[in-house]
This record gives C-alpha cells, structure tokens and sequence, in this order.
C-alpha cells in the first residue's frame, strides 16, 4: 500500500461530516488512512421537542455511533450551536483541533452558504489555514510542519459563485456504509430534518424499516452531483461513469497548500 495520510473533516454541526464525506471516509479508513469527523458546535439547538443540554449529549453520542461504523474519530468542539462566531477563542480552539489530529487534507464548508455557522466554521478553517505552522501563536499547541491541504463539500449554492469540483469520487461501493452512518444520527434524520422540511407522512417506526426509508429520504443527495458532474465523472472513470449512481464531489480552497493534480491523485487516485 502507499504512504498513508490524514484526512480531517471539519463541519459546524454533529452530521454535516458524515451526509458530504462519509462515502469516500469510509474507503480511505478500510485502506489505513487515519480520519477525524470534527464539528465545531454541540448541536444543541437541532430540534423540536430535545431540550438543549439533552440534545447536545444526545447528537455526541450518535456522532461516536456514526463513527465507529467506518472506523472515524469523532470530535466535537462544543461551540454553542446557532451562536457560532469566528472569534478569536474559536480561532484558537480550530487551530490548536487541526494540530492535534496533525491532517494532510481538511475538508470543510464553503464560506457562502444558508447556515451562519457553516459560514462561520469555514471562516475559521481558513483563518487557521497558516497560522497553524505559526510556532509563536497558540505555543502551547506544537505548530505543525506543513500547510495542509484544504477542500471544500459540495452544495447547491450559486451566489456570489457556485460550487466547482476538481474532484468527484464515486461512493456505489460505500453506498450501504454511508447510509448506515446516517442511521446512526437518528435525532436529525429520523425526527427533525423531516419536522423541519415539513415532511408529513409517517416515519417508520422500528429500526429495520427506518433504514429502508432513510435510503429513499437520502438518497437524491448522492445522486445530484453523479448528474451534475457527468463529465468529470467520465473523465475520471471513463466507461464506467455511466454506471455510478452515488457520488461524492470537493474543491479545492485558495488557501493552505494546493488541491492540484498531484494532490489529487495522492488523496483520490485509487478511488
């Protein structure tokens, strides 16, 4: 096998990691690659009935279940979900996280998007971007040796620029495994994400049935960027990109070390 890496995944809420990455995760950890799923805030305020300090230890517990399915480390930062800024504290706890896992490749937001603290979180990402090599800022965190590389999660957005892949990744063969760890997160995909969208039939009731469900419920996620990206698809797979169903897309960030070809095949090539 070659050289392993570290690949850091960085979202603002307990299940932004897992419904953007958990697909190509779920390859990287089966071949030796170490990743941490890391959110920026608690979770607290994601639903309609849990009251806060319950639901944040609630979605804690259910990102540590989703985890472990894949083989992840899960890491919460407990910024007060909804509250989120990119102050100065926040700063210092998203550098000192990044050095502690010591990634080759982030993963996070793009800085516009609906959610304040997606904005925000990726806001923070790219502030720690240089400063995580500074020795002299945050000391008692060892500074790190190399700029990691920094890519963005897909989305639909397209203002003031949409998303542009340099990547997209096929996930048919993780397919059963992300929807597993989405099951997991049973609070948002089960309770609130269907409250809140104004979904009014019934969901499923015992656990079998809610997998099935879920996978129906998701599944248009994973299919958009296979259709919107057909091209780089076929670029990438040739043939066969005719075939996939489930994919996963990135683009690279201006800032940290570059997301160009080499980068590329180092962390996507055998997938």
């Amino acid at each position: 096998m070659s050289e392993t890496f570290r690949v850091m995944v960085i979202g603002a809420h307990p299940d932004d990691c897992e419904i953007k990455c958990s697909g190509i995760a779920a390859k990287w950890t089966a071949d030796g690659h170490a990743v941490c799923f890391c959110s920026v805030t608690d979770g607290r305020s994601g639903h309609h009935q849990h009251q806060p300090d319950d639901l944040a230890a609630l979605r804690q517990q259910e990102a540590a279940n989703a985890a472990a399915v894949i083989g992840v480390e899960s890491v919460i930062l407990g910024e007060p979900d909804g509250y989120l800024m990119p102050s100065l504290e926040a700063r210092a706890k998203m550098i000192t996280a990044i050095r502690a896992f010591n990634p080759d490749l982030i993963i996070t937001h793009r800085p516009n998007d609906y959610h304040p603290d997606h904005r925000y979180t990726s806001q923070l990402v790219q502030d720690a971007a240089f400063t995580v090599q500074v020795p002299h800022i945050i000391p008692d965190a060892p500074a790190m040796q190399h700029n990691p590389v920094i890519a963005y999660m897909s989305d639909n957005f397209q203002k003031p620029q949409p998303f542009a892949p340099d990547v997209v990744v096929e996930i048919d063969s993780t397919a059963q495994q992300f929807f597993d760890v989405i099951h997991e997160h049973k609070s948002q995909f089960y309770e609130w994400l269907p409250h809140i969208s104004g979904y009014t039939d019934p969901i499923p009731e015992s656990d079998n049935e809610r997998r099935q469900w879920l996978e129906s419920y998701v599944e248009q996620r994973l299919r958009a960027p296979t259709a919107r990206y057909q091209d780089l698809l076929q670029q990438r797979y040739g043939d066969k990109a005719a075939a996939i169903q489930f994919s996963e897309a990135f683009e690279g960030c201006e800032y940290g070390s570059p997301l160009d070809q080499t980068q590329i095949e180092r962390f996507f090539g055998a997938y």
